[in-house]
């Protein structure tokens, strides 16, 4: 991919331009905002609808048989008013979890504690990310901005039938402000301390009503160095960033029946890999030491951290609606590029060196990885039209990604190059009948092909290897009302995720290693209703999984490595509960909560372990390395609990406007970073919250606020190093700063 930088910033520069030289005028605005941050406030004090798309179609959340959640575009701005990157949706809604040891690069996914620790750039994962339509499959492309968007939807439990690849865990997907017929601006735009910039805004041009429209929007997200190197005396020497992402679309519609909409995005990100901080957990707790400084760290390799990643992507989609059914077909190419380095050790000198710090540092490690990746998807869909009591989609999908991933050592190991493709299709097909007037079931079978393959270019023997399966998943559901106010469902539905093959260990001379498929059954009932005349809003569900042969990512141990294994067993149950209070027209609450407890079912199952932790595990010696047979431990990276709270209180000023308060808050519960259990690497009780104050216009078009991120300044440990030290990673400070939003 050549360099795009100037098209980039030109492009997101005059759409930013273009979007705040606006006056905030008013207008009717969408209400899927108004249940997070927006002023606007429902009819007669009622709670909003919220529309999904779940199953490919709008339909009321309330009338689904999945356990979905959320995010509306102001919740979303309010999420990332300070800068953050999309691990920041980690907690937002019940069974959510986010978090990267790759900074802003390469984000790892989770729902209901399925995922993948493996901090590869080729990791794959069983949570898909879908923007647009389009599947994200490579991590690097996961971490592409949030913004300009209609809605974030979070969907548990498999998800293969419909959409995307690799979704036994769940979809998150993001849909975008579409182009349309009459012209709109909006924006945000945010200034806080660490000279924290954030700007997000978008606006549609119609070009001829009717015929053709355009809608530009763009992002940039800033911040200065404020971390200093206690090691070499540089003060503010890390934690700067510049991340920018455009968007333009274009969509024509030539009759009322076909449209079609094409879309480009591109971003370019410049800024600090995670700083990683030597021996500041323990030893023989997890609690911060000593050694920890959020303003400082000790390094004396990783050439400034430094990531820079670029990537885009362009999508064509045309909607063809004869009188039986519609027909979508949807073709996107996308590609990504770029390299993060780091400190990896966290600290400086070694134990063979003349000094070493913080604590006992038994080998210097200095890495960078690098990625080159283009992906091609090709989707196209039937859709039935009428919205009958019959209702019924096929289609197929293809997938093709080649990418090539470096490492390099300095000066250990040398770089290696390794090459990986993997090619997959699909065919597909749901149906759905009212077969009462209170009872709809609904059905989706999906025949999967996946083939993937490795070799070695550069740096080592080619050692080349190749895997392939093909499955059939399916899902059943049924969806009962049980009065106008309430319903419940019921759903069973079988997923997988191919054979991996992960390469990296070929740089530090092991040979590649390989993950058979795993396979899924889950099982899952639920309520959702909506009480005091639509003022109070309670959804739920309970759940349980299998896993035959779970893929797990054994990080870390002995030495730098990353080796895929398989379990013979996993299990998680757990349950969700999503609630809204409209106590008041100007007074709204919402809450959610997650319980989740998963388990390695093998009494067999030895991993290597951590170089200074203290492991809680048996240990058994397995030819002469110790290694912690993990049975019954959780799954990593899987928060028994995550809770989210906001809330919202408005006093009138005048006729159109409002003083207003906003605070969310976020609750993650005991998580442990590995396969083994240890003392230092697992998590308990971790807080943060947010606070808005400001005036907005009822009407939703302006609104001005003083904001906090991370409002009590909390120091909470996000992941940890194992192979060399105690080194673990934080979350980012408190950011105070000011706002402002608005639509016309």
């Amino acid at each position: 991919m050549i360099d795009r930088s100037l098209t980039l910033r030109l492009l997101s520069a005059s759409t930013l331009a273009l979007a705040l030289a606006q006056p905030a005028m008013a207008q009717d605005v969408d209400s899927s905002d108004t249940e997070a941050t927006g002023a606007e406030e429902a009819e007669n004090g009622q709670l909003d609808m919220i529309v999904v798309t779940a199953n490919r179609r709008e339909e009321n959340l309330q009338d689904v048989a999945v356990s979905a959640a959320i995010l509306s575009a102001d919740a979303t701005r309010t999420i990332f008013d300070a800068g953050a990157d999309v691990t920041a949706l980690a907690g937002r809604v019940p069974g959510l979890f986010v978090e990267s040891s790759n900074g802003r690069a390469a984000p790892r996914f989770y729902i209901r504690g399925l995922g993948n620790t493996d901090f590869d750039l080729a990791a794959s994962q069983p949570v898909s990310v879908v923007m647009d339509d389009v599947v994200l499959e490579n991590v690097t492309l996961k971490s592409f901005p949030i913004f300009d968007v209609e809605r974030v939807e979070v969907l548990r439990g498999p998800q293969g039938t419909l959409f995307g690849r690799n979704t036994p865990a769940g979809i998150v997907k993001i849909d975008t402000v579409k182009p349309g017929d009459e012209f709109t601006v909006n924006g945000s735009a945010s200034v806080g301390s660490f000279g924290s910039v954030s700007i997000d805004g978008g606006l549609t041009i119609p070009i001829a009503p009717g015929l053709a429209s355009l809608r530009l929007s763009g992002m940039w997200q800033q911040r200065d160095d404020w971390v200093d190197n206690g090691f070499t005396g540089e003060e503010d020497a890390y934690g700067a960033y510049a991340d920018i992402a455009a968007r333009a679309q274009l969509l024509i519609t030539p009759t009322d029946r076909l449209s079609i909409l094409g879309s480009y995005s591109i971003r370019d990100l410049d800024g600090t890999s995670t700083l990683f901080r030597a021996n500041i957990l323990g030893p023989g707790n997890n609690e911060l030491n000593d050694n920890y400084d959020r303003d400082t760290v000790f390094f004396d390799a990783g050439g400034g951290n430094q990531a820079e990643y670029k990537a885009e992507i362009i999508t064509g989609k045309v909607n063809y609606e004869a009188d039986l059914a519609t027909f979508t077909s949807i073709t996107s190419f996308a590609s990504s590029e770029g390299s993060s380095r780091g400190d990896i050790d966290g600290g400086f000198g070694a134990s063979f060196l003349p000094v070493m710090g913080p604590g006992f540092i038994p080998f210097p490690s200095d890495t960078r990885d690098s990625i080159e990746l283009d992906q091609f998807t090709q989707e196209v869909r039937l859709a039935s039209n009428g919205g009958g009591a019959f209702e019924w989609q096929v289609g197929g999908f293809y997938f093709d990604s080649d990418f090539d991933v470096t490492t390099v050592g300095f000066d250990f190991p040398p770089s290696v190059t390794v090459n990986h493709t993997n090619e997959s299709w699909a065919v597909f097909g749901q149906v759905s009948s009212q077969v009462t007037d209170t009872i709809k079931l609904t059905g989706g079978l999906r025949y999967t092909d996946d083939q993937k393959d490795f070799v070695v270019l550069e740096g080592a023997a080619p050692q080349p290897r190749s895997v392939q399966d093909d499955r059939i998943s399916w899902d059943l559901a049924a969806f009962v009302d049980v009065s106008a106010d309430a319903s419940v469902f019921a759903r069973v539905a079988s997923g997988f995720r191919a054979p991996t093959i992960q390469g990296r260990d070929v740089a530090f001379f092991a040979p590649p290693s390989i993950a058979t498929s795993e396979k899924i059954m889950s099982y899952e009932v639920g309520f959702k209703s909506e009480l005091a005349d639509r003022r109070v809003r309670l959804n739920g569900a309970a759940y349980f999984y299998n896993i035959e042969d779970p893929q797990f990512s054994a990080v870390g141990g002995a030495g730098n490595l990353v080796q895929l294994v398989n379990a013979a067993d996993g299990r998680g149950w757990g349950f969700e509960l999503d609630s809204a209070f409209q106590i008041t027209p100007n007074f709204l609450v919402t809450a959610g909560a997650s319980y989740n407890n998963t388990e390695i079912r093998d009494e067999n199952l030895a991993v290597g372990i951590c170089a200074q932790c203290t492991v809680l595990d048996p240990i058994a010696n397995i030819g002469g390395t110790d290694r912690a047979l993990v049975d019954g431990n959780p799954f990593p990276n899987a928060p028994e609990w995550i809770a989210d709270v906001t809330a919202r209180y408005a006093v009138p000023v005048g006729s159109v406007g409002e003083i207003f308060a906003y605070t969310d808050w976020t609750y993650q519960g005991e998580t442990s970073f590995f396969l083994y259990d240890s003392a230092e690497y697992v998590v308990d009780n971790q807080i943060e919250g947010g606070l808005r104050i400001g005036y907005a216009k009822r009407d939703g078009t302006l609104e001005v606020a003083l904001f906090a991120r991370n409002i009590t300044d909390a120091d909470n440990v996000k992941g940890g190093i194992d192979f060399n030290n105690n080194t673990g990673f934080v979350n980012d400070p408190r950011v105070i700063g000011l706002s402002v939003r608005f639509e016309h």
